[in-house]
């Protein structure tokens, strides 16, 4: 589905009156995916195989290519945060993703039924997490990360001219980025 001129400003219309200011409407075929994102997740962090929306429990990255190849349309969203102490992250992740997930059924809502949101962080809605989607406690409401779905995000992000760097200590700002599929 292409959008049209006046599809777009009514969906600029409903990030606006959420709140949403720092976001960019994106073409999904320059969204980056890499194998070593992959390796990363598996090799790096400590919720591969834990979670219902991390891997092992997503697509390859062949079939993650395939999926933004499906799309026309995107937007980047743009959160920054300073955690005063490492586990306030997901306290903030959980409370921004909830948001997201309102805003990915508004678009939905509005006529793009593909809309389809990869979080700006792990999913994190449950203290304990299952480890797999059959027995996910929220099913409907567990997404992937965008690393999750193997998207370089520090290259795909500095294209469209977002600051991301990395962190070395947790009392400097972090760049997040949610994706939000559309079209």
């Amino acid at each position: 589905m292409r959008l049209t001129p006046e599809k777009r400003q009514a969906l600029d219309a409903i990030f606006k009156a959420q709140g949403y200011t720092d976001y960019q409407w994106i073409d999904p075929q320059k969204i980056i995916v890499a194998q070593w994102v992959r390796l990363k997740c598996q090799f790096g962090c400590s919720e591969y195989g834990r979670g219902g929306a991390c891997p092992p429990n997503t697509p390859s990255v062949p079939e993650c290519e395939r999926f933004f190849g499906e799309y026309s349309a995107a937007v980047i969203l743009h959160f920054e945060g300073i955690m005063d102490r490492p586990e306030d992250r997901h306290a903030w992740s959980r409370k921004i993703n909830a948001r997201l997930l309102k805003l990915e059924c508004e678009i939905f809502l509005a006529g793009c039924e593909r809309a389809f949101l990869l979080f700006m962080d792990s999913c994190c809605f449950c203290k304990e997490c299952s480890g797999n989607r059959q027995t996910c406690n929220e099913p409907r409401m567990a997404r992937p990360a965008p690393e999750a779905m193997a998207v370089d995000v520090y290259s795909t992000v500095r294209q469209f001219g977002f600051p991301i760097d990395v962190r070395t200590d947790y009392d400097q700002k972090m760049d997040r980025y949610a994706f939000l599929m559309v079209g």
